[in-house]
């Protein structure tokens, strides 16, 4: 199912697809912008037709970064597409899944998990993971003014219906710009400030927030929660520069 983790939305107040996570709202379609990131597939089509549950980012050739919440408990295997638009047929990729020990439903830390592929993913080139207490450094140097870019097969921007927020997904892989809010020890918070943010919305779960614009890959923290059911306020995204989160990426992939 479609899920946010720590913000509790009543199934009254919305007509949505059940469906795992957070969309991209007041954004664009990426195309071929970021092909390292890609969608977790349902094990059958949601009830609109479509199949992405989460997303995540390919941060080696065999390994693909998305979040804990996104697993159904004792989950052993998950279905990745890289498809910036996907149809059936389009090619499927199935691996290990692999969840944060740490990680608690009832608790936010550790919303990690690691989706490992047998053979490596040909053709496309992996995201860069930052160093250490990156963006601790960049908080010194302004990180006010930098712009973050999230990416997602989430659902477009909510629309009101008769008995609450109406979801529309659409199996593309969307991105925005959105502003930096606040940096805490584990996450970053981003929101909208200016009429050309964006946001993430149920869908986006697992994918990445990359530092600066369109044309980044640098992958800083992947969107775990919003704060409200509208997709348009405080993003709240799980940082990868961390000790903590190091500690787990760091069993699958070579840290810079």
């Amino acid at each position: 199912m479609r899920f946010v983790p720590f913000v509790v939305i009543l199934a009254a107040l919305m007509t949505v697809v059940a469906s795992p996570a957070w969309a991209i709202t007041n954004g664009s379609a990426d195309g071929a912008g970021h092909p390292e990131v890609g969608a977790l597939l349902a094990g059958k089509a949601h009830g609109d037709g479509t199949w992405a549950d989460c997303t995540g980012t390919l941060i080696s050739p065999t390994v693909f970064l998305t979040a804990a919440h996104c697993g159904e408990k004792g989950q052993k295997t998950a279905r990745v597409t890289f498809s910036s638009h996907y149809r059936q047929g389009d090619p499927v990729y199935t691996g290990r899944f692999v969840a944060d020990p740490r990680f608690n439903v009832k608790a936010d830390p550790f919303d990690m998990a690691v989706v490992i592929f047998g053979a490596p993913i040909s053709g496309i080139k992996p995201a860069t993971l930052p160093e250490a207490g990156l963006l601790d450094r960049l908080k010194t140097d302004g990180l006010a003014t930098t712009r973050f870019t999230p990416v997602g097969y989430g659902s477009l921007a909510p629309t009101k219906g008769k008995h609450g927020s109406r979801f529309t997904y659409t199996d593309t892989r969307n991105l925005a710009s959105i502003s930096f809010k606040k940096l805490t020890g584990r996450w970053l918070q981003l929101s909208l400030k200016s009429t050309v943010d964006g946001s993430t919305c149920f869908g986006d779960s697992g994918g990445p927030n990359f530092l600066g614009g369109a044309g980044s890959h640098l992958l800083v923290a992947t969107t775990i929660s919003g704060d409200d059911d509208a997709c348009k306020s405080t993003n709240f995204d799980y940082r990868l520069d961390t000790a903590s989160a190091r500690d787990f990426l760091g069993k699958y992939v070579t840290l810079p």
